[in-house]
């Protein structure tokens, strides 16, 4: 029986895959242009684990079955070749790469120009017109991709004197050499992107397992399964394997809801991936205050045009979304799925607060009962932490210090969301669940608890001005609402420390039928 797959190119004989027949198609007619006159030189680009390997070899097979003997076909692969820039060292792996994808013995290039000639037609190194795919082709050192994006595109602008026919350049990258002083060098290029799946696609495999198989799978885990990831080729084969296999509670039972909740916390905390440990270091990385301000706000702009969201969409952290407010149609930034969202969200945490709090989250003899008593009362539980906020200061500590500011100075509001959230797993994780819920696709973040059937709501913000901050009281009462709940509390981070302010900005006020509290907390 096949199985699923999550590592590495699909093999359709051994693996669950979906035929993706129209991408393929497209592929193929971008790589053929019009047979006798040439076809296009491009990139296919997506982040990792996303089927790009695949769609070169399917294609691949399509031109062989479609032009037999037309075309002398050549996939290439720069995984593993040197990330020098030195022009020398790049040409002492020619060799080796034109007898791995051509069978054929060639001598080291002496230059550029050389290694354009081993394509001339009247060098009679090939018999027929070539067709070549250059896989993880961003892998080299950005000298050596601007250099080679300059060779193809001259090949490209002088094709009767070549015989390379159509050019697939495969990474992440969507354009070449835009970093190049000479301008874009392959300013010939068309782009391919490699979409997720669908969630007709995800039911497709999963049907083709539970007829092989004969094991039921519930309708509304693969609706699940979809959601948290968003269609993402690798994470769909990932829980596939997890599901189907390693917790798989027996070929007699039906995988449901059950097994899917067991395996999406198994995935969350237990369980290795290494795409998404990439992204988690990616995260963590030059953009990390631009990835934080994603958890707090949901509408960020998304354009490619900025260097640090066109980073994180190509290699697939984010996506977008279009979004109309009032009429006003915009393009916003989104996590590419609630299940990597779910990821970063706890690396950053970990990161930015640690593993444990520096002292204790509550007084020792602190039995929370007004916080408990009745209905859960967050705006004493919050008092907590203000009071804990004034325990950290008097022993010189400031859990603050060094973290990511505002163009205005203050701290942004996403350093107290990952603060307060710390502190409340700390403090009443034992008696209630504390979780982050995303409640706008998959973009902002609130903290949710529920505490024994008690449940409530925290928004976190940053105090800008009075007129933001009412603005901050009626969409989080709408939020409240719709999750038909009568009361939501704001714990509004001010960058002061006068009590007088923080008392008079600490109010309870109703709107339609939810009570807001707001408990200001002062940092600096």
């Amino acid at each position: 029986m096949r199985r699923f797959h999550s590592y590495g190119p699909v093999d359709k004989d051994i693996h669950f895959a979906v035929p993706r027949t129209d991408l393929v198609t497209d592929c193929l007619n971008h790589i053929i242009g019009v047979p006798g006159k040439g076809g296009h030189y491009f990139t296919i680009y997506a982040p990792r684990q996303t089927g790009k390997t695949w769609l070169m070899r399917e294609v691949k097979q399509r031109i062989e079955q479609d032009y037999p003997g037309r075309f002398i076909i050549g996939t290439m692969s720069m995984q593993g070749v040197t990330e020098s820039d030195d022009d020398s060292v790049f040409f002492s792996y020619i060799p080796m790469l034109m007898r791995r994808t051509f069978k054929m013995a060639i001598s080291k290039p002496d230059s550029w120009m050389e290694l354009a000639s081993y394509f001339f037609k009247d060098l009679s190194l090939f018999s027929k017109p070539v067709i070549l795919f250059i896989d993880e082709f961003d892998k080299l050192h950005p000298r050596i991709i601007d250099r080679l994006a300059n060779l193809f595109r001259d090949m490209y602008l002088e094709q009767e004197n070549y015989l390379i026919h159509g050019l697939a350049l495969i990474g992440v990258k969507a354009v070449l050499g835009v970093d190049s002083l000479k301008g874009s060098p392959f300013n010939i290029q068309r782009t391919l992107h490699v979409p997720n799946l669908t969630l007709d696609e995800v039911q497709n495999l999963f049907d083709q397992y539970q007829n092989e198989s004969g094991q039921l799978v519930d309708t509304a885990v693969l609706e699940n399964l979809y959601r948290s990831t968003s269609g993402q080729p690798g994470l769909v084969g990932w829980f596939g394997e997890l599901l189907t296999e390693k917790f798989n509670p027996g070929q007699h039972k039906p995988i449901g809801s059950h097994t899917w909740e067991m395996v999406y916390r198994r995935a969350l905390h237990t369980e290795w991936n290494n795409t998404v440990l990439n992204l988690i270091i990616k995260a963590k990385g030059e953009y990390r205050n631009q990835v934080m301000a994603l958890f707090v706000k949901s509408d960020i702009a998304f354009t490619l045009r900025a260097e640090w969201c066109n980073y994180l969409y190509l290699n697939g952290i984010i996506d977008w979304a279009q979004t109309d407010t009032q009429g006003i149609v915009r393009e916003t930034c989104r996590f590419s799925s609630p299940y990597i969202q779910q990821c970063l969200y706890d690396a950053l945490t970990s990161e930015l607060v640690g593993d444990s709090l520096p002292i204790l989250a509550l007084e020792i003899l602190d039995d929370l009962a007004d916080v408990f008593e009745g209905n859960l009362n967050l705006s004493a539980l919050l008092s907590r932490y203000k009071a804990y906020l004034v325990r950290m200061k008097a022993k010189g500590l400031n859990p603050f210090k060094d973290q990511p500011r505002r163009i205005d100075l203050h701290y942004t509001e996403a350093v107290g969301h990952f603060h307060l959230y710390s502190w409340l797993k700390e403090a009443v994780g034992g008696r209630c669940v504390v979780s982050p819920e995303f409640p706008t696709g998959n973009g902002k973040v609130d903290i949710h608890l529920n505490c024994n059937g008690k449940r409530g709501i925290i928004e976190v913000k940053s105090f800008i001005n009075l007129s933001e901050t009412r603005r901050a009281l009626s969409q989080a009462a709408a939020y409240s609402a719709g999750l038909r709940l009568n009361s939501v509390t704001l714990a509004l981070f001010v960058p002061v420390e006068d009590e007088a302010v923080l008392a008079e900005l600490s109010v309870q006020t109703r709107i339609e039928d939810v009570m807001v509290n707001v408990v200001a907390i002062g940092w600096m």
